[in-house]
């Protein structure tokens, strides 16, 4: 439960509250690896053979190492009678237990909310669904799924191509959300005493996201165009293909920027064209105008421009992929990767570079204080724990009821 602690040098104002999750994949881990990054003691409850992410191939191999920092490993066994009072006893250790398991799941070993809240009123009980509690909620979701019928696909991608976003949105969103619940409830837990439980779910999150588009309908009476067709509201807002084919975006999104556009770029004819005098006005001429710049600027590198445009306080931005973030300079002088070592796999032990949570704390990050858990590091150790002497921990361990 929770104890006052000294603070370490970083800020851990979740520390001495103790997480147990039964999760996996990614919106349940997102949100305990959160909680854990603000100092909680989380404790990930694994199946017997490990998390299923543990062995991902392909756009799935970062999962784990990527959600699971900060964190303590149990392997249990749910569905032996032994396993399910194991992880019981250790749900009843916890201040707050995150969960994403699919609907009823958890209830047939005691693990659901009822049960555990009638032992413990003062638990709260994250959990992370497809669906909020209505018509959809038996309904198998997964992140694409919800892309597609929440509207973020067909905003994303071309007319007529609805295209699913180019990272786990949903699902890491659906873990912020369930965090953000989290730090609500033990707030309201300090005043009343009591917990609650907290819910989070994919599909809502997407609507959270299509929010705008929603209002915009509803504003203007007109159907949100997919963005890369939208009517857009400035008219230098664009990538540019320019020398040896590189690209680059450049946008000046308020007169005062477009007069210094014109003014670094050298273009004094257009800066003095009335016809591109306001914002409107360019709008307006946005094709023409994008045709005529795409011209001037083709002879430009791109490094040439991202020069100007940091000279001119312009924005601008290279187009780069996921591996070119390692070497961003900026990220190198703040703080923003910090070393991990691989918990599985061909390359276990060796160490790599990983994203922090991007917030800082007393203008410091929080930093990965335990890396990614081999599987089953802290079975015994959390075992004992609960009270379990060395010969109970044998005989679940020969039994296979823990890892």
């Amino acid at each position: 439960m929770i104890t006052s602690d000294t603070r370490s040098a970083t800020p851990q104002p979740l520390r001495g509250v103790r997480v147990v999750e039964f999760t996996h994949m990614v919106m349940g881990p997102t949100c305990a690896m959160v909680l854990a990054d603000m100092g909680a003691e989380v404790i990930k409850v694994e199946p017997v053979d490990g998390e299923g992410t543990r062995r991902l191939l392909g756009a799935g191999a970062g999962f784990f190492p990527m959600f699971n920092r900060n964190k303590k490993s149990i392997g249990i066994d749910l569905k032996q009678p032994a396993g399910a009072e194991v992880a019981r006893r250790l749900a009843s250790s916890a201040d707050v237990v995150v969960e994403n398991f699919k609907l009823g799941v958890l209830k047939k070993f005691g693990l659901d909310y009822a049960s555990l809240s009638a032992l413990n009123e003062r638990l709260i009980y994250v959990s992370h669904k497809g669906f909020l509690p209505g018509p959809y909620e038996h309904r198998t979701a997964l992140d694409e799924v919800v892309q597609m019928m929440g509207g973020l696909a067909y905003m994303t991608g071309r007319p007529g191509d609805p295209l699913r976003a180019g990272t786990s949105v949903n699902d890491i969103m659906g873990g912020l959300f369930g965090a953000i619940g989290t730090l609500g409830a033990l707030i309201q837990r300090g005043i009343t005493g009591k917990g609650m439980e907290v819910q989070s779910a994919l599909f809502e999150n997407n609507v959270f996201l299509m929010g705008q588009h929603m209002l915009q309908y509803a504003v203007t009476g007109k159907h949100p165009a997919p963005m890369p067709a939208r009517d857009n509201p400035w008219a230098i807002y664009d990538v540019f293909t320019v020398k040896d084919g590189e690209q680059i975006f450049l946008a000046a999104v308020s007169d005062a920027q477009w007069a210094a556009f014109c003014d670094a770029l050298g273009f004094a004819d257009l800066k003095a064209d009335p016809l591109l005098g306001t914002n409107n006005d360019r709008v307006r001429q946005r094709p023409q105008l994008l045709a005529t710049l795409r011209e001037r600027l083709a002879h430009r590198s791109a490094t040439e421009l991202a020069d100007v445009f940091e000279r001119a306080g312009l924005p601008y931005a290279p187009i780069r992929r996921p591996e070119d973030l390692y070497e961003d300079p900026h990220l190198l002088a703040t703080g923003g990767l910090a070393d991990i070592e691989l918990p599985d796999g061909d390359k276990a032990g060796q160490t790599v570079k990983t994203t922090l949570f991007p917030i800082t704390m007393q203008g410091q990050r929080l930093p990965v204080r335990l890396q990614p858990p081999r599987f089953g590091a802290h079975t015994d150790e959390l075992l004992r724990g609960l009270g379990y002497g060395d010969d109970a921990i044998e005989s679940l361990h020969a039994q296979a009821v823990v890892a």
